[in-house]
């Protein structure tokens, strides 16, 4: 009995235009942090990866010189045992010294080769060795709370967090005044009826807001707050975590100058009394063998 064909359009206010793209900018901030934050944490096991191979591969020399030592050693006790000098004890013990310092080399190239497939896990190439002279051990930003909210991809991804949630809390406030709708429509009718031309307004009608648009405004509210409470809960953590960082690195780089002027040196010279008493008659291989282990462990 009738043709019709309309137009309808939705009148959604400046105000909620927007709220809305303020949110879908703080939406994009937000992924653009989780971006980061994948991203340093790959730089972080990359770095730990690195590190691990380089504390692997330094193992294997140690250990390949602890052997190398001790096979000189089972020579020489050999030849003192020949030389009626030594006796079958002193060849057995060396012996048996050189066995494990062999087996240190075996789980030295083990724990080298599990370190270099971690390596290439990160780094994605082929990984024999890796540089032997570490990097600057310093923070190359501020310390302070601006240094921390430009660089750091956590406290970056806690507080873009923040924001959205806030812009949450205005979608929402605007979701309060409904849209409007206006529609044009031209009806095609039959007899005895003429044609028509329509034109209406339609406003939705909010019935009872407090159970509806102002409980999702209190809901969003207190998201906005959580997420303002995890900001400020990440940054705490992140100034102890950092402190704690510091603290550690300034008393490990104590502890290593220490030793190397102090516990190498004495360890060194350990050997030589060993040697030089035992050409003297005075000692014994086996305190050769103790000395010789402890330095290659410092």
């Amino acid at each position: 009995t009738m043709r019709r064909i309309g137009i309808e359009q939705q009148w959604v206010s400046a105000t909620k235009r927007a709220a809305r793209a303020d949110r879908a900018d703080r939406m994009t901030d937000l992924q653009e942090a989780e971006a980061l934050m994948h991203a340093a944490e790959i730089r972080e096991q990359t770095a730990r990866a690195w590190l691990q191979m380089r504390h692997a591969q330094r193992l294997l020399a140690y250990a390949m010189q602890l052997a190398k030592h001790s096979a000189d050693d089972l020579e020489a006790v050999r030849a003192s045992h020949r030389g009626g000098k030594a006796s079958a004890t002193d060849v057995a013990q060396a012996q048996w010294a050189l066995t494990r310092a062999q087996d240190g080399v075996t789980r030295a190239r083990q724990d080298r080769s599990i370190a270099r497939i971690a390596l290439q896990r990160w780094v994605q190439t082929d990984v024999e060795v890796v540089d032997e002279n570490l990097p600057p051990l310093a923070m190359p930003i501020s310390l302070d709370e601006a240094g921390l909210e430009q660089h750091h991809p956590t406290l970056i991804k806690a507080r873009r967090a923040q924001t959205l949630a806030e812009a949450e809390v205005t979608v929402a406030a605007t979701e309060r005044r409904p849209d409007w709708s206006v529609e044009l429509a031209f009806s095609q009718r039959g007899n005895p009826y003429a044609n028509m031309l329509s034109f209406g307004v339609t406003i939705p009608l909010t019935v009872n807001p407090r159970q509806r648009q102002d409980r999702t405004v209190a809901e969003k509210a207190a998201q906005a707050t959580a997420a303002q409470l995890q900001a400020e809960e990440v940054r705490r953590a992140l100034f102890a975590d950092l402190d704690t960082l510091r603290t550690t690195l300034a008393s490990q780089t104590e502890r290593a100058r220490w030793l190397a002027q102090n516990a190498l040196p004495a360890a060194q010279q350990a050997v030589d009394l060993s040697i030089a008493a035992y050409r003297a008659g005075s000692g014994n291989l086996s305190a050769i063998f103790s000395a010789r282990r402890m330095l290659v462990e410092q």
